[in-house]
């Protein structure tokens, strides 16, 4: 049984710097990485590297980046038979001066992201699969199909974002799991959500809408998961932060992981945690949960 993961592939550039330049003066970069990228990716990485078998559909270009993040994933072990070709392969840069500075510039166009004639194409992604996990930053109508072809499997379906309004509903029937990062609660919401309390106001609603877990960022305190008739907080862990990007990505692998191995909401959580944790003590979106303990 595997994954399969619906999202976005790239080509990440990230860029380590002393700090932001100066108008009329350049900065030096200290260190260069250009490695496989995107949320979609990122996730896969992340579940190949804590042993889950896993498969990536998404669209990279018809062009040289699209051949070497290929073959990156392939060496990642991850299933790359549900990935389409076609226009130019996203770029994602990353750029880290002295902490908490970070700028993110992304080009992701349009033939970039994942149509619902693309879920047909690469159907064969789909056989042995026993979760799926799907990323709504790509177009709401992939989204709905998406979760709603999963739940006809019978396969666990996750959901990584926050739902277009013009699917919210239908896609929360069609979820068990939604996991959405401080802005994006906020976004679900239509108001700032910024204490624990309000973001466990909005787990109970989402709870009732579909879903039997509901994973919600709270800024600057963590993670909180809620099920039926629990919930838990989970503190960000005293750690040094290189960089934030894709910290919500290991948090989902190191979730789905767990809920795989037949883990309780709690115990999920904690994995989920340590995954997010040990990648924002890293440079880039990359995880390496390799060896990841609780």
């Amino acid at each position: 049984m595997s994954v399969v993961v619906i999202g976005q592939i790239g080509r990440d550039l990230v860029l380590r710097t002393d700090g932001p330049p100066t108008p009329g003066d350049s900065t030096a970069i200290l260190r260069r990485s250009e490695l496989l990228g995107g949320k979609g990716a990122n996730q896969a990485v992340g579940l190949a590297q804590l042993g889950v078998p896993v498969a990536l559909i998404g669209v990279v270009g018809d062009d040289h980046a699209g051949t070497s993040v290929l073959r990156q994933a392939q060496r990642d072990g991850i299933g790359v038979g549900g990935v389409l070709r076609r226009g130019t392969t996203a770029l994602l840069i990353d750029i880290v001066g002295r902490p908490p500075e970070r700028l993110l510039l992304e080009d992701v166009p349009d033939s970039s992201l994942v149509c619902v004639a693309d879920l047909d194409r690469a159907a064969a992604s789909w056989d042995g699969a026993d979760t799926v996990s799907i990323q709504l930053q790509q177009p709401p109508a992939t989204a709905l199909e998406a979760a709603q072809r999963g739940r006809g499997r019978g396969l666990r379906v996750v959901a990584d974002g926050a739902p277009a309004p013009q699917i919210r509903a239908d896609l929360l029937a069609s979820v068990d799991v939604i996991r959405a990062d401080a802005t994006e609660a906020s976004l679900i919401a239509g108001r700032d959500i910024t204490t624990v309390q309000e973001a466990f106001a909005l787990a109970d609603h989402l709870l009732n809408c579909g879903p039997e877990l509901v994973a919600l960022a709270v800024p600057g305190v963590g993670d909180l998961l809620a099920w039926e008739g629990g919930g838990e907080l989970f503190e960000f862990a005293d750690v040094e932060v290189v960089d934030p990007t894709g910290a919500g990505d290991a948090f989902v692998a190191g979730l789905i992981c767990a809920l795989r191995e037949g883990a309780s909401p709690s115990q999920a959580g904690r994995r989920a945690s340590a995954a997010a944790s040990s990648t924002v003590q890293r440079l880039g979106g990359r995880p390496d949960l390799r060896g990841l303990t609780t």
